[in-house]
C-alpha cells in the first residue's frame, strides 16, 4: 500500500511554525488511502464470487444447457443471455478496479508488480468476454442444432481470444503470487497459489483438446483460480 510520507522534524522558528499546518491533515490522509485501498480489495473480493455463483445458478436452470457438454460461456446466449453478459461485465470490471487494492498492498515485494497487472489483465478479459459472445451450438439454447456451428462469427473469434488471453493472464497470476507467499515464506499460501494456478492450466488445456467433459474441467479450474485471488485480496484486505 502507498504510503504517506510524514514530516519530519527541524529545529528553529520554521518547524514551530510549520507544525499546526501539516499535524492535522497527516492523519486523514493516511486514514483515506487505507480505506481507498480496503474498498478497491473489496470489489476484488466479491468478483469471483458473484461470477460463479451466477453462471453455476444459471447453469442449473436454463433450459437446454449441459455443463458436461456447453462451456460457461455460452450462456450469454438465448433470451436470458444479458444475464451472463452482464455477469462477465460486472466480475471484469471489479477485478480490474480491485487489481489497484491489490499493487497498493504487494508494493515493493516479490511479485508486487506483476501480479496485480495480470489480475488486471484477466480482468479486462473478462469485459471483452462479455463484449464478444460465442456462437449458439451443440442444443444451447433450446432448438439450436445439434454439433458446432458451421462457420464462426467474429464474435465469437473475439471471445476465444479475449479467453485465451483471459486465461493466460490469470495462470500467470497465480504463479507469481505463489513467487511472492515463498519469498514471504508462507509455504501453504504460496502451494495453493499455484495449485489453483495448475488446476486452470489442465482444465483449459483438457478442454481445448476435446477430452470428455471439458468444460466441466475448464469451470473447475477458472472458478478455483479466481476463488483464489479473492482469497488473496481477502487477507490483505485485513491488514490493509
Amino acid at each position: 500500500m502507498s504510503t504517506v510520507q510524514l514530516p519530519t522534524a527541524s529545529t528553529g522558528t520554521a518547524s514551530s511554525t510549520a507544525a499546526p499546518t501539516t499535524a492535522p491533515t497527516t492523519a486523514p490522509t493516511i486514514a483515506a488511502a487505507r480505506t481507498s485501498t480496503r474498498a478497491l480489495l473489496a470489489c476484488l473480493i466479491v468478483a469471483a464470487p458473484l461470477w460463479a455463483v451466477v453462471s453455476l445458478a444459471q447453469a442449473a436452470c436454463r433450459e437446454g444447457f449441459d455443463i458436461t457438454r456447453h462451456p460457461l460461456s455460452a450462456l450469454s446466449n438465448g433470451p436470458l443471455g444479458w444475464l451472463q453478459i452482464s455477469n462477465f461485465l460486472l466480475a471484469g470490471l471489479l477485478t480490474a478496479v480491485g487489481a489497484k487494492g491489490l499493487r497498493r498492498v504487494m508494493h515493493g515485494t516479490p511479485g508486487g508488480t506483476w501480479a496485480p497487472r495480470l489480475v488486471r489483465v484477466f480482468g479486462l478479459g473478462m469485459i471483452a468476454a462479455g463484449v464478444f459472445v460465442m456462437d449458439p451450438a451443440d442444443g444451447f439454447p433450446a432448438g439450436t442444432p445439434a454439433g458446432p456451428p458451421a462457420t464462426l462469427s467474429p464474435g465469437s473469434y473475439g471471445h476465444m481470444a479475449a479467453g485465451s488471453i483471459a486465461f493466460t493472464a490469470l495462470i500467470a497470476a497465480c504463479y507469481v503470487l505463489g513467487r511472492h507467499f515463498s519469498r514471504a515464506g508462507r509455504r501453504g499460501a504460496a502451494i495453493t497459489s499455484r495449485v489453483a494456478g495448475t488446476a486452470l492450466l489442465l482444465g483449459n488445456g483438457w478442454a481445448m483438446s476435446g477430452g470428455p467433459a471439458g468444460t466441466v474441467t475448464l469451470a473447475v479450474g477458472v472458478i478455483t483460480a479466481m476463488l483464489w485471488v479473492s482469497v488473496v485480496a481477502a487477507r490483505a484486505r485485513r491488514t490493509a
